[in-house]
């Protein structure tokens, strides 16, 4: 089977420090990972390609350091690379990015399942998909726990908290996948290696869209990012224990942690 994944470049989110004082995410020098979800996609498409054969081709839109970060889904068992390098891009809102990855994977031709996270790491608007389901004009599954592809069709099964759907679509189709999906491997000493050998191809806008200026203003801006205000009473309890353990139930009663 030909399998794309679409991988979305954010920062190292166990990397980001927040400033005590005005409680801004210092986010200089912090290095850009796939996320996890996104690992899980990447992960799902590998398996089925183990079990069936062919090929996966990671996608992605995002800043020069891309280059570096596909290096990931390529040691992760990625055959090839799509990328689409702008320092702009990783601003870009969910309507443009689809736009750019439906162009995309226009130009790359046959395929038979296109996987993506249910959500991306930083934001988690869960409209990339969707979006991009609609620009193809192909069936779209989401929250997926479990994948089985077949003759042509896809039978997926959704997580949809209260219960699980068993559903079945005709092939191509766009698949956004939850993180209870599978647990992506990590790439040996080897594989990393051979990562750098494996083929990348860069293509820019006007190679996949025919008015590239339609994503050019479709920047998100950024208002504010903030730590919530943390409040810490420091209330100590001395005394008899069983006196200490009314008192803070009572105090939590308070403050609306415990119902009476």
């Amino acid at each position: 089977m030909d399998l794309i994944v679409c991988l979305k470049q954010v920062p190292d989110l166990q990397q980001i420090r927040i400033k005590r004082e005005t409680r801004e995410a210092v986010t200089e020098g912090v290095p850009f990972v796939f996320g996890e979800m996104d690992k899980n996609a990447l992960e799902e498409a590998i398996k089925i390609k183990e079990k069936l054969g062919g090929k996966v081709t990671a996608l992605s839109i995002g800043s020069p350091k891309l280059r570096d970060t596909i290096k990931e889904a390529l040691a992760a068992g990625a055959d090839q690379a799509f990328l689409m390098i702008d320092p702009q891009f990783d601003n870009l809102d969910s309507a443009a990015k689809a736009a750019l990855l439906a162009g995309a994977v226009r130009k790359m031709g046959q395929f038979d399942l296109i996987f993506l996270a249910e959500g991306s790491a930083d934001n988690y608007s869960g409209q990339t998909g969707p979006r991009l389901a609609q620009l193809l004009n192909l069936p779209f599954i989401n929250y997926v726990k479990q994948v089985e592809p077949g003759s042509g069709t896809v039978r997926a099964v959704r997580n949809m908290e209260g219960h699980f759907e068993t559903v079945e679509a005709q092939l191509p189709a766009v698949i956004a996948v939850t993180s209870g999906i599978n647990q992506p491997r990590i790439p040996s000493l080897m594989q990393i290696l051979r990562a750098s050998k494996k083929p990348i191809t860069e293509l820019k806008p006007a190679d996949v869209l025919a008015n590239p200026s339609q994503v050019s203003e479709k920047q998100v801006v950024m208002v504010s990012n903030l730590a919530p205000v943390e409040q810490r009473k420091m209330v100590v309890l001395e005394g008899a224990t069983d006196d200490n353990i009314t008192s803070l139930v009572n105090s939590l009663v308070k403050e609306g942690v415990l119902r009476s």
